[in-house]
């Protein structure tokens, strides 16, 4: 039950992210000169993020990769709890895409914190989301043998210790922020 839960509840997460982030894209292609409600402090502004070359990696807004993107766990986790039973070609497929978003979140997060050099509430939501969709989508496939059947024992304890993953993987992206941003933070009280 906690499976399909986690597909649900992360896939909203990350769908409204995705949505509030157009809707702000929108705001400002119409008005280049409105500040986005998320534009805080000078290392937290949407805009700044929004207006870089990777936030369009191929021709068009990311955001509108998450909006279709985070519809299928939602979708998936549903399908579950109805009844339905996937094949595993079903699962390394879901599985796959799961890691792509995986991947390119983290190189998004690299890409805003050390290069842009300001975070997006909307994108560190997106991140939030996909961060624990991966660890149960990953330890999920391995307990039910879907990679390899060598791995089950060592998915299922995987599987239940994936929100200890999910928070390690917040822990480092945190202190990876904290760092970088270490000057910033007096600024903010």
């Amino acid at each position: 039950m906690v499976f399909p839960i986690t597909l649900i509840f992360t896939g909203i997460l990350g769908w409204i992210a995705s949505f509030g982030l157009t809707l702000e894209r929108i705001h400002v292609a119409a008005n280049p000169e409105a500040a986005t409600a998320c534009d805080i402090s000078p290392f937290i502004s949407c805009k700044s993020v929004m207006l870089s070359e990777q936030a369009a990696l191929f021709g068009f807004p990311n955001p509108l990769i998450g909006i279709a993107a985070f519809f299928a766990p939602v979708v998936v986790g549903f399908a579950i709890l109805a009844g339905a039973q996937f094949k595993p070609w079903f699962w390394n497929l879901f599985l796959g895409g799961v890691t792509l978003a995986m991947v390119f979140v983290h190189w998004l997060f690299l890409q805003s914190v050390y290069d842009i050099g300001s975070l997006c509430l909307y994108c560190m939501v997106a991140w939030t989301a996909t961060i624990p969709l991966f660890w149960v989508s990953l330890s999920h496939n391995l307990k039910e043998g879907y990679l390899t059947t060598r791995f089950m024992s060592a998915g299922q304890a995987m599987y239940e210790w994936s929100w200890v993953l999910a928070l390690l993987n917040y822990l480092v992206l945190v202190g990876l922020i904290l760092v970088h941003f270490w000057d910033f933070w007096p600024t903010l009280f």
